[in-house]
């Protein structure tokens, strides 16, 4: 529906303060907030939570590598899948992890950043983004839309992104998560073959370097449209913050723990999926 103007002000005044709240939370002192709250409100100020929620996105993703596909499992794909890439869980998860290598500097740092305005705004599209289910339509128009940029915008595009993932993590990631999807998949039965995990590596290692291209292109293209609303200025100013050392070192525990969390949770998709009776059986 349509929102009158009126509304529409005082809805980004409520969401305002409420991410203000959050932050506050998140730089409090132990004697104002657990330490469980701080890290509560650091997933909800800076969209984290919601990231980790979009992992149940890439669900239907996984039956793919062994040659299936969700109706393979009929009835139990909604149920299982459901219950795998539970939020709660997953969440909890998060908070575990973040519990043990995320430190006050890092938490601070990054709560100040996303409470300004910029921030806010971030989080907005950033959030709207995690959870757009992909598909070939929406993969065309982002890939049209990376291919219209300016070399300026494009320039700032590849900074934020090279700030995000620099390292490469990403890429070496989704390979690891393959291999122990595929080491599961083998142990609850839904493959006869009988993987090494050594041999996994090095042959999906051959087509790291492409699989890395492609990922660039990628996350160009996921970039364009999701800051589509947003300044080239605003942009720089992200790729900035992005730049600082403090924020680098939260971005790489950030990506870490999402990756280890979509693994732990692929892994338990296999085990659950093999107690599944053949689908000519369901």
């Amino acid at each position: 529906m349509a929102w009158p103007d009126s509304a529409v002000r005082l809805r980004g005044l409520f969401a305002g303060l409420a991410c203000l709240v959050l932050a506050a939370v998140v730089l409090a002192g132990p004697a104002r907030a657990t330490e469980r709250d701080r890290l509560l409100a650091f997933l909800e100020v800076t969209g984290f939570g919601v990231a980790i929620d979009s992992i149940a996105l890439s669900a239907s993703d996984a039956p793919a590598m062994i040659g299936m596909v969700p109706d393979d499992f009929g009835l139990a794909w909604p149920r299982i899948t459901a219950g795998v890439f539970d939020s709660t869980l997953m969440r909890g998860l998060a908070l575990d992890m973040l519990d043990e290598t995320l430190d006050n500097e890092m938490l601070g740092h990054a709560a100040a950043f996303y409470a300004s305005d910029l921030g806010q705004r971030l989080v907005e599209v950033e959030n709207a983004s995690h959870v757009q289910r992909a598909d070939e339509a929406a993969r065309k128009e982002a890939e049209a839309r990376a291919a219209a940029l300016s070399p300026a915008r494009r320039a700032v595009l590849e900074r934020m992104n090279a700030a995000i993932d620099g390292s490469g993590m990403a890429e070496r990631a989704f390979r690891e998560i393959q291999v122990r999807f595929l080491l599961a998949a083998a142990d609850a039965g839904l493959t006869d073959d009988d993987f090494d995990a050594d041999l996994l590596r090095r042959l999906l290692a051959q087509g790291a370097e492409r699989a890395r291209a492609e990922m660039k292109e990628a996350a160009l293209a996921s970039a364009a449209q999701t800051y589509r609303s947003l300044s080239t200025d605003d942009l720089r100013a992200y790729a900035d913050a992005l730049e600082d050392p403090v924020m680098g070192r939260v971005y790489e525990l950030m990506n870490a723990v999402q990756f280890e969390i979509m693994a732990n949770r692929f892994e338990a998709l296999a085990a659950r999926l093999g107690e599944v009776p053949p689908a000519h059986d369901l």
